[in-house]
């Protein structure tokens, strides 16, 4: 009789394959694509990161006012529209005023929502991250193609520094189950560079790193230790541009909830559980030999309350 856990690792898989368009890409990855083709300068990194954070409003904004929101010159606005190719600084705002009216399904003076008290307004920001992260997995392909690289790297280490070490641990904790070998590593400085630099000698090909605001420098350095060693980089990070995302093989773009005074994870949290139900479909045998195993060992020592 299979535990529980096994049963939904058998009955989770993800089918590849995109889904019917009921809904078109999350803004955040229609902005990706148009971005992230070009090499962009720091100011027009400042220009596309102002565009991604305040879409709604930025995409209706004169030439003028969006460049004295970021703090550039006009010209800077239009040589950046080219860089994105666009033919002008109008044609790019078209195109943003189309993504946003998609996004909002409503046209500009609509009533807008009544978001209640400010708990309610913060769970209503997770559920819109939530909802921009349905979007993007209706192409699951690129989360089924990681998880089966991350299924294959051992040893497997995952990076979370600062905020992000509850992340870093969530995902090593279950990953454990499932794979061989995951290291984590929730230190930055010379003692990160020692844990990456030896996974890699291990044989390891993979670093999974989370970077949340506030972004730290320990953990660009960090992703740019481990490049250097041959290891390969998949992010996870609510940034699309960015000196960290430049850094990264793999990135998933997925929103925090920042209405509060800390920051939420829900969609950080269910991304991380995409790419564990990736990796137990990548090696099904493996998962349910793991699996049989551990809850032998927690059945033997009492692990868990009997519920």
């Amino acid at each position: 009789m299979p535990s529980p856990q096994q049963a939904r690792a058998q009955a989770s898989a993800i089918t590849s394959g995109k889904t019917a368009p009921e809904a078109g890409a999350a803004p955040t990855s229609q902005l990706r694509e148009l971005f992230d083709g070009p090499r962009l300068s720091p100011g027009q990194r400042r220009i596309a990161q102002y565009l991604i954070e305040h879409l709604t409003e930025a995409a209706f904004l004169s030439i003028t006012d969006l460049a004295e929101r970021v703090g550039v010159s006009q010209p800077s606005v239009t040589r950046f529209a080219a860089a994105v190719g666009f033919s002008g600084y109008p044609a790019l705002r078209e195109k943003l005023q189309a993504i946003a009216l998609s996004t909002l399904g409503s046209a500009p003076g609509a009533p807008t929502v009544d978001r209640g008290n400010e708990l309610q307004a913060a769970v209503d920001v997770e559920m819109e991250n939530l909802e921009n992260l349905r979007r993007d997995f209706a192409d699951p392909d690129q989360v089924i193609e990681l998880g089966r690289a991350l299924s294959q790297s051992t040893p497997l280490t995952v990076l979370g520094l600062r905020i992000s070490v509850s992340l870093a641990e969530y995902f090593a904790y279950a990953a454990r189950r499932i794979h061989p070998d995951v290291r984590v590593v929730t230190r930055g400085g010379s003692v990160a560079y020692d844990a990456l630099l030896q996974s890699r000698e291990a044989g390891g090909t993979w670093l999974l790193a989370f970077g949340m605001p506030r972004h730290a420098q320990e953990t660009l350095t960090a992703v740019r230790v481990a490049r250097s060693a041959g290891l390969k980089v998949a992010l996870i990070t609510d940034l699309a541009l960015g000196p960290l995302a430049d850094e990264a093989d793999v990135t998933f773009t997925v929103g925090t909830g920042s209405r509060l005074v800390f920051d939420s994870y829900a969609a950080p949290v269910v991304m991380s559980a995409a790419l564990l139900q990736a990796m137990t479909d990548a090696d099904p045998e493996r998962t349910q030999a793991r699996l049989e195993e551990y809850e032998q060992i927690a059945e033997q020592h009492q692990f868990f309350l009997k519920d």
